[in-house]
């Protein structure tokens, strides 16, 4: 007599329902601490130098890498060129980065850190990305890999796939001077 198969228990529809309202609690729970955490640091960097968090961003990778062309600081900060460039004219405008011309190619421009510049960053807490960035890098191949596959079936989910990624907590408001602590307002 063949041996009889036995199959493995069937799990119960509500123990499904189960399973998933807890692994969707345990990521909301993850992206309000992320989100909590980078809109501190944002608020930080605000409060510290005058500048939004994206222009924080951009400019900590000018001064990790003067000279750069806008294109460069693009691939540096993982997005596109038109957001940076945006940002760059801002930081110009104020008075934290200048444009040179290349000494290599004369279409390219060179982007350098002001005085004003690098000591809005020598004040400055890490960027929001930076946290980020950080963190992730924290990940092993495995978990990154997993993260970024979920992380974009997420954004497909949501209906947000095919919008432009934008660098993180970026506005069009100008930078406003740092305010000093015990200023009055």
């Amino acid at each position: 007599m063949p041996a009889k198969r036995t199959r493995p228990p069937r799990r119960s529809k509500s123990r499904k329902v189960t399973d998933q309202y807890v692994h969707v609690n345990t990521s909301v729970d993850a992206f309000r601490r992320i989100l909590r955490e980078l809109r501190v640091a944002a608020r930080r960097t605000e409060l510290a130098t005058g500048l939004s968090a994206a222009q924080a961003f951009v400019l900590s990778a000018v001064a990790a890498s003067p000279g750069r062309s806008v294109n460069e600081i693009a691939t540096l900060t993982m997005t596109d060129r038109s957001s940076v460039a945006s940002i760059v004219e801002r930081l110009a405008r104020y008075g934290y980065v200048t444009r040179e011309q290349s000494g290599e190619d004369r279409r390219r421009a060179s982007i350098m850190i002001t005085p004003r510049g690098r000591r809005a960053t020598d004040r400055s807490a890490p960027a929001p990305m930076l946290l980020l960035v950080a963190g992730l890098e924290k990940l092993s191949a495995v978990q990154l890999n997993g993260l970024a596959r979920g992380l974009v079936a997420l954004t497909r989910a949501m209906g947000i796939a095919d919008e432009r990624p934008r660098l993180l907590f970026a506005e069009s408001a100008p930078p406003q001077r740092a305010r000093r602590s015990g200023a009055r307002r």
